[in-house]
């Protein structure tokens, strides 16, 4: 069993920022990847990013890249989602997700199939 808790969502405008952050914790302690999704109001869930455990190595959806920074703290067992330059269109409730193991490429941290353990979603809203 792995808790998982996503916060720092809000009412930003065109072109602010925003940091959530997410923290995943469980009886028995595992050093799990995780990723960011978001959906939008009628809109699939799609992929943000994320960020292996091993090797901290990150992986962004083509939307967000050179905008959005995902990173960990070790010691606080937590993942960070800093966004940047936020658009409308990046409008949506925004899920923390532990995978189930480790994967090799972006397709692997891109199917949410891959992830077991979901945050309870936090809003983000832009305004134009």
């Amino acid at each position: 069993q792995v808790h998982v808790v996503e916060s720092g969502g809000g009412l930003v405008q065109a072109g602010g920022s925003l940091r959530l952050s997410c923290a995943a914790s469980g009886r028995t302690f595992i050093r799990y990847d995780m990723g960011w999704f978001r959906q939008a109001p009628g809109k699939e869930r799609e992929f943000v990013a994320a960020i292996s455990w091993r090797l901290s190595t990150t992986y962004y959806a083509d939307s967000v890249k050179g905008r959005f920074t995902i990173s960990r703290d070790g010691a606080k067992n937590t993942v960070y989602l800093q966004m940047n330059n936020l658009k409308p269109e990046d409008t949506g409730v925004y899920y923390c997700a532990a995978a189930v193991g480790s994967g090799i490429s972006y397709y692997y941290y891109a199917d949410l199939r891959n992830y077991v353990y979901w945050g309870q979603g936090t809003q983000v809203t832009v305004s134009s």
